[in-house]
């Protein structure tokens, strides 16, 4: 049965979390946005936490808390700022959480162990400059020779493409397959291969101060035992780690939902016009409660995704729902709130006028809103129904996670 009172451990930890962003990111937000550069000290301190094997079983270097911790996690974070939460979307939701699901126990111990210990950086590379949200149209090549692939491409839109150590990368095995999304196959790509370059991407309007860009492989050998999954296999585990991806995604929309509310609230009741506060006119109050139901409808919608992996239950449907919602609102609270704001709030000596530009690019990645309308249109039509997946992500087992073998 879907419970909804947090344990104390999903408490300490989201607590521990909102108060490093307050104490160690926040005061240098301001400068790190402009200079268009992430915090250098961001991700060590994120490993040195933990953050980065939150939910991760100890076996495999994580902390061994669940999924809902995870979300709250990513709450916390996007508070603060969204490159915080997308280091966590590409480093845990879609590349550790993938090698959770669909890595065998080698390929855990050799890339996931290290990531969820923070001694290195995991990244994912599906987007191509001509393949989007048309996953299947991807140009990538891998060849198999011998004991290897020789995979030729370039990605574009990576996060953390200059900072990562692994690459899950999609590339076509089979160019003569009738269905192209059967044609694909998943690799780890490592950043010291021969032939493996990247560059940030720069003039970006949000997420400023962290790392987007392109990485290109230049007939990069990789190891067969490299191979994620089967041949074949890589247009479902993209998919699958999509699902995880977009559950951090709605989490830390749902955080930056929470900024705008807490800034608007804020400024409402220091600012007067016409001889009192602004929280006393009805349009501002207007404002604020579309806010909070915002956030508590977005904060359900993740939870119910986040309990539901917790029990192994397949939750693609829920999780885009969540991921729809939750950034589509983000962007209306963070519009609302520097509406509040007046001309203060078109400023960036207030932090409404980041929340706007950061909330802007969720509504694109991890599947465009409109792809989660026709998702959500084809399940209520019955069109769409989820089929059993060869690896299935793990449900949540305290005592199997907690256990260092």
């Amino acid at each position: 049965m879907l419970g909804f009172a947090l344990n104390e451990e999903q408490k300490g930890v989201a607590e521990m979390v909102k108060d490093f962003g307050e104490r160690e990111i926040y005061p240098t937000i301001k400068e790190y946005d402009r200079l268009h550069e992430m915090n250098p000290q961001a991700l060590p301190r994120m490993a040195e936490l933990g953050i980065l094997g939150v939910n991760i079983p100890v076996r495999y270097g994580g902390q061994g808390f669940d999924y809902v911790t995870l979300g709250l996690v990513c709450e916390e974070l996007e508070r603060i700022d969204t490159t915080l939460r997308v280091v966590m979307s590409v480093h845990m939701g879609l590349n550790s959480m993938g090698l959770l699901q669909w890595g065998d126990e080698q390929q855990k111990m050799k890339f996931l162990k290290p990531q969820a210990k923070g001694e290195k950086y995991g990244a994912f590379a599906l987007t191509e400059p001509g393949a989007g949200s048309d996953v299947a149209a991807i140009e990538s090549t891998a060849r198999r020779d011998g004991g290897d692939y020789i995979i030729s491409g370039e990605k574009m839109w990576i996060s953390l493409a200059t900072t990562a150590h692994h690459f899950l990368w999609f590339a076509r095995t089979d160019l003569n397959a009738e269905a192209p999304h059967k044609a694909l196959s998943a690799f780890m790509v490592q950043d010291d291969m021969s032939g493996v370059t990247s560059g940030d991407i720069h003039g970006k309007l949000g997420v400023r101060a962290g790392s987007t860009g392109w990485v290109n492989c230049d007939n990069v050998r990789v190891p067969v035992r490299n191979r994620i999954g089967e041949e074949g296999e890589g247009f479902k585990i993209a998919m699958s780690c999509l699902d995880s991806g977009r559950f951090t995604v709605a989490s830390g929309a749902t955080g930056l939902i929470r900024a705008s509310l807490e800034a608007s609230i804020n400024y409402a009741n220091e600012r007067q016009t016409f001889g009192k506060p602004i929280a006393q006119h009805q349009l501002i109050q207007q404002k604020i409660a579309w806010m909070q139901q915002w956030y508590d409808v977005s904060k359900l919608l993740y939870l119910k995704s986040g309990w539901m992996k917790n029990e192994g239950v397949r939750n693609t449907r829920e999780t885009s729902m969540a991921k729809w919602y939750a950034t589509d609102m983000s962007f209306k609270a963070a519009h609302e709130a520097l509406q509040i704001h007046g001309a203060y709030g078109y400023s960036d000596e207030y932090d409404v006028e980041r929340y706007l530009r950061n909330s802007r690019g969720a509504i694109i990645y991890e599947g465009t809103s409109e792809i989660h309308q026709l998702m959500q249109a084809s399940y209520a039509l019955g069109f769409r129904q989820d089929k059993h997946l060869r690896c299935e992500l793990p449900a949540y087992d305290p005592e199997l996670w907690g256990e260092l073998e």
